[in-house]
């Protein structure tokens, strides 16, 4: 396994579509593996191949533990995933994304959706999804289609930059830091 680069928002890869993926067998499994083993190590919640330079559509979720909410405390691995069902309801929740660090937002989603896709074995898959796993299966499955958050925000008021905070022990910046980027 192996920790991959994670591409940011102004790489045009994130734009592009991904393709159907043909092949399973190990190489898609270790492919997998490493997508979860690189959401992991940058505390993510999810993670789609586009966001590793990849345009193939596979995507990881790890929703931590949560004991109100069954769907959590597990890894998800979708292949050619695609929401098939989504309810009428849509509520906003807050989201942010491993390719756009420190940047977080309000979006409106369909509060359920059915996913269907398959397994890193080729089986198909069926997910009924609600709450934060919905969200989160809708947010990778975006980036399969070149979709970023920020596309769903609807008012400037609603994307908002966080820093981390600042390490003590961190050099001085040497360099003028944008307020806007």
């Amino acid at each position: 396994m192996a920790i991959r680069p994670i591409i940011y928002a102004s790489d045009p890869r994130l734009r592009q579509k991904s393709r159907p993926i043909k092949r399973f067998g190990p190489e898609l499994k270790a492919l997998a593996e490493d997508m979860l083993e690189t959401m992991h190590a940058a505390n993510g919640l999810g993670l789609a191949a586009p966001q590793i330079g990849l345009p193939q559509q596979l995507l990881v979720i790890h929703l931590p533990k949560n004991e109100d909410d069954p769907q959590s405390g597990r890894d998800y691995v979708l292949v050619n995933p695609r929401v098939v069902e989504a309810s009428e309801r849509r509520v906003e929740g807050v989201e942010g994304c491993l390719s756009l660090p420190t940047w977080f937002g309000r979006v409106t989603r369909p509060e359920a959706v059915v996913v269907k896709g398959q397994t890193v074995n080729g089986k198909p898959l069926r997910i009924r999804a609600q709450g934060l796993l919905a969200r989160a299966l809708q947010h990778e499955i975006d980036h399969l289609n070149g979709i970023l958050f920020v596309d769903h925000i609807q008012k400037p008021e609603d994307l908002w930059q966080e820093q981390p905070p600042a390490d003590e022990e961190a050099e001085p910046a040497t360099e003028a830091v944008p307020v806007f980027a």
